[in-house]
Formats: C-alpha cells, sequence, structure tokens
C-alpha cells in the first residue's frame, strides 16, 4: 500500500553559501554558512518543522554536497527517498549578498545544469503524488526538459481526484483537504524571458487548485500586476485559491467562492528575507491540512514567513508551532 503524506514537494534543491557578516559585499565577505537551500526543499522542511509528514522529488549531484543535502533533510524530518543522484552534473550551489532590510541578491551556480532539472516522467511513484493530501510544484521545475513533463505528469496524475469519503482524517477530526500547489516561483536567469514561460505556467494552472505568487510571479503568469486583479486571473486559469503576496502591504488571498482575506505583513527587524517566502509556503500547507478559515491560514503564514527574515539562514531557520504561536500573540 502506498505510504500517505501529508506533503510531497517537488522541484529545487541545492546548497545555501550564506555570508556570516551582513551588510558586507561578496567580494569582501570572510565567512560563510553552509546550508540546505531550494524553494522546494524550504517548503519541505518548514512543513515538517510544523509536525507534518513532508518528503521531496528532486536530484543531486553524486558528489560530497548531494551527501550533506541527504544528511541534511533527514535531520530535518523529510524523507528523501525520492531524491536520487545525477553523475554528470555538480550539485548546485547558490551565494547571496546581504543588505538588509530589503536587498539581497542572488548568485546561483547551476551549470551545465542542475541535477534538479533532471527529474523524469519514468522516475516518478505517482500513487504516492496521488495519495499525498497536498503536492507543491514550482515553475523553476517547468524551465527545462525532463524536469517539465516530469512536473507536467505529476499534475495531470493529480488531477484525477480521490472521491472526499476516502480520504485520510486529519488529527482534530475533519476529513484532510487536497490541494495541488503552484508555486509560481519566477526566476528570470532561468528562462529567456517571461513569454517563453507563460505557455507552461497556463499548462500547470490547468491542474492546480492554489495558486501562490508575488506581484512579479503573478504579472508572469497572468499578465496582471494589480493585486487584486492578479488574484481574479489566476481564479480564471483554473486554481480555487490565488495567494498574492504584496511585500510591505502584506498578502491577499482570493477563494473562487467569494470569500477574500487580506492581512498584512507582521513587523520584525529583517536579518534575510530569502527563506521568508517559503517559510511561508509551508505555514500555508499546515494551515490548509489543519481546515483553518483563510484568514487564520494567511496570519500564521505571514508570521512563519517573518520569524525566517528575522534570521540569517532558511531551512535552519524555519520557525516551530510555538514560536508561530507566540509571534501572533504578540502586541
Amino acid at each position: 500500500m502506498t505510504q500517505s503524506y501529508d506533503l510531497i514537494t517537488m522541484g529545487r534543491i541545492g546548497v545555501d553559501i550564506y555570508p556570516l557578516q551582513t551588510g558586507v559585499p561578496l567580494a569582501r565577505v570572510e565567512t560563510f554558512g553552509k546550508f540546505l537551500g531550494g524553494s522546494a526543499t524550504n517548503v519541505a522542511v518548514a512543513a515538517a518543522r510544523l509536525g507534518r509528514r513532508v518528503a521531496v522529488i528532486t536530484r543531486t549531484g553524486d558528489d560530497p554536497f548531494g551527501t550533506y543535502l541527504h544528511e541534511a533533510l533527514r535531520d530535518f524530518g523529510v524523507d528523501d527517498r525520492w531524491v536520487s543522484a545525477v553523475a554528470a552534473y555538480p550539485t548546485p550551489v547558490t551565494f547571496c549578498e546581504i543588505f538588509p532590510p530589503d536587498d539581497f541578491p542572488l548568485y546561483f551556480y547551476r551549470e551545465p545544469k542542475a541535477p534538479d532539472l533532471e527529474i523524469r516522467p519514468e522516475e516518478l511513484d505517482l500513487d504516492a503524488v496521488r495519495a499525498a493530501r497536498i503536492f507543491w510544484m514550482t515553475g523553476t521545475g517547468l524551465c527545462a526538459e525532463p524536469s517539465r513533463a516530469a512536473t507536467l505528469t505529476a499534475l495531470a496524475a493529480r488531477s484525477t481526484d480521490q472521491p472526499a469519503a476516502s480520504r485520510p482524517a486529519d488529527p482534530d477530526g475533519a476529513h484532510a483537504p487536497r490541494a495541488t500547489v503552484f508555486d509560481l516561483d519566477w526566476r528570470p536567469m532561468f528562462w529567456r524571458d517571461p513569454d517563453e514561460a507563460r505557455p507552461y505556467y497556463a499548462k500547470a494552472l490547468q491542474h492546480a487548485t492554489v495558486a501562490v505568487g508575488n506581484l512579479a510571479e503573478c504579472e508572469v503568469a497572468t499578465g496582471q500586476r494589480e493585486p487584486r486583479a492578479a488574484a481574479d486571473a489566476l481564479l480564471a486559469a483554473g486554481v480555487e485559491l490565488a495567494v498574492v503576496k504584496q511585500g510591505p502591504a502584506g498578502v491577499l488571498a482570493v477563494h473562487r467562492d467569494g470569500t477574500t482575506a487580506e492581512v498584512p505583513p507582521v513587523p520584525v527587524e529583517v536579518v534575510n528575507g530569502l527563506g521568508a517566502g517559503d517559510a511561508f509556503g509551508g505555514a500555508l500547507c499546515h494551515g490548509l491540512l489543519a481546515g483553518w478559515e483563510l484568514e487564520r491560514v494567511m496570519r500564521y503564514a505571514n508570521a512563519a514567513g517573518a520569524i525566517v527574515a528575522s534570521r540569517l539562514a532558511c531551512s535552519s531557520a524555519m520557525p516551530t508551532p510555538d514560536e508561530v504561536t507566540d509571534l501572533l500573540a504578540t502586541p
């Protein structure tokens, strides 16, 4: 019998090499920290830290950094059974510069090709993908073959839904919601231009039930940058829930049933904003799985993102449930 997960994510993985000094150009940084990274992987870590049963589908190089990533995933409680090695390509490394509160340039080293773009359709455990309560994929996974075909294959498998009565029960007794989440995850360095991406984004949106992205990502996906217009365009493209992250203006969530939540950000002193979106994503999944009402989900996800923004790292900075609850209770 296929083992069921609360969440399976699919997409990018790598090693984040972050300066241990802030406000210093990369050329002058003397000390660095090594961390598990990659957006889909960080979302998995965030959900695992909140107590969810999580696995990730991705690929590493067949090298010491790949070994490190397996060890880190296990340490964080993320199942690595679908993380395999690609001998031809090295494990990706990402550097960043840290200039709080809002300047965090990223430098991706993913040449000649990242192993996580070598995920192949025939390697997928589609029974597990179907059985997961939430499946999370990203725009980066659509940028090259065979990852693009694998991502679309997984999405198509999710389109055949289970009847509600057959779904596993949440610990609090409710039937578990199911969702297929498209993290719009626009990284311009992985594409020639937005027009190249848009047809594949449109295909993915036809299978997704939730879309999550910032204003720039929503514009790539829909052509709309104004938050409400972007949310409406995502709903029209096929999803049931559109989540539009607006930075300092907070987050807007609009459900097809007419429910709307717009909540402000949680104020914190920003140290490194790079992992905040992934913490938001893991907490979003946690709230959806719990069956919370929409505004509560958004407030919880905002708080999780704020906590990570106040810390240096991404994966190792993901908050526990008590930390999120405590921040929300702070006047």
